[in-house]
């Protein structure tokens, strides 16, 4: 069986998408929705930056389901399906899109908005976001706890066995990564990010978007969606809705869901979209999985050529 995931944030870059743009056929009509929903300055900051412009939360955030689902379209083309979809924060909306229950035009107005809300709640309440990396999940936990008792910081992020990702406010995620470095990390980075990502400090960013999700008409998924929140199957739209609301403030699950896809008889994942993140994310979870990438036409053509 195979799995389409569908990247997040920080998996832009300059010239994303150029050559799926100037591709015949679906993936460049999938630019043209784009331009029509959000308007042409968005494609000329993919294509041509600057790249302060493009790391914008609020740009970069349809930047980067813009591009999913321009090599998505490239998959569909030579006739490959998914059995499940997954993503990872941000990319669980173009997998939403992937399964059908919102339309290309309606995921786009609904990620630029969740985007300029969490730059927002960035700008009003200051917080941070830290890698942790070759400690295990358990050990994290344990010593970020005393931590928790003055300020506030969460593991926002289970991405592999041996790489979480913290965040909260500034100081108690310093405080917190001290912690972890005295515990064992191998290393312990901080992250060029607008807020704290998948914490409590998103709460004022999350009541606006879920009533706008509340009037966003979602229907039923084609194909199971892993939600990040549980690292279960969904393909009741209610359920959907409910899942990428609290997605905003609960922790990603993504190794959890990567194991529970496997579990099910997945061993082909392909990450659709920008970069390799996920890619490399999965071959640390799971070094038997087959694991490919579609950024680039050339990527697209290998895909098809071993999936076709």
């Amino acid at each position: 069986m195979i799995a389409f995931v569908f990247p997040g944030q920080n998996s832009h870059y300059v010239g994303m998408g150029r050559d799926l743009h100037e591709a015949d056929g679906p993936p460049g009509l999938v630019f043209e929705v784009a331009e029509g929903a959000l308007g042409a300055g968005l494609l000329r900051v993919m294509f041509e930056g600057p790249e302060e412009a493009l790391t914008r939360t609020d740009n970069q955030q349809p930047a980067i389901v813009t591009h999913s689902l321009a090599a998505l379209a490239g998959l569909r083309d030579a006739g490959i399906e998914p059995d499940f979809v997954a993503g990872h924060s941000l990319g669980e909306y173009s997998a939403v899109a992937c399964a059908g229950c919102l339309t290309p035009e309606q995921v786009l107005e609904l990620v630029r908005f969740r985007g300029e809300l969490m730059a927002r709640a960035g700008d009003e309440c200051a917080g941070s976001m830290a890698a942790v990396l070759g400690l295990e999940a358990e050990d994290v936990e344990r010593a970020i706890a005393p931590v928790q008792e003055d300020g506030t910081v969460v593991v926002a992020n289970y991405n592999s066995s041996e790489q979480v990702v913290l965040s909260g406010e500034v100081n108690a995620v310093a405080r917190a990564s001290e912690l972890c470095s005295e515990a064992g990390a191998k290393r312990v980075i901080p992250l060029d990010v607008s807020g704290a990502f998948h914490s409590p400090l998103m709460e004022p960013a999350a009541e606006p978007l879920i009533e706008r999700l509340a009037q966003a008409d979602f229907a039923p998924a084609t194909v199971p969606v892993v939600s990040n929140v549980d690292a279960r199957p969904h393909t009741d739209p209610d359920e959907i809705r409910d899942c990428l609301g609290r997605q905003m403030t609960w922790s990603v699950l993504w190794e959890q869901s990567v194991r529970w896809l496997a579990g099910e008889g997945v061993s082909t994942f392909v990450e659709v979209g920008p970069g390799t993140v996920l890619s490399k994310l999965i071959r640390r979870i799971d070094r038997s999985l087959n694991v490919l990438n579609v950024d680039t036409v050339e990527d697209l053509q290998r895909a098809v050529d071993e999936l076709a």
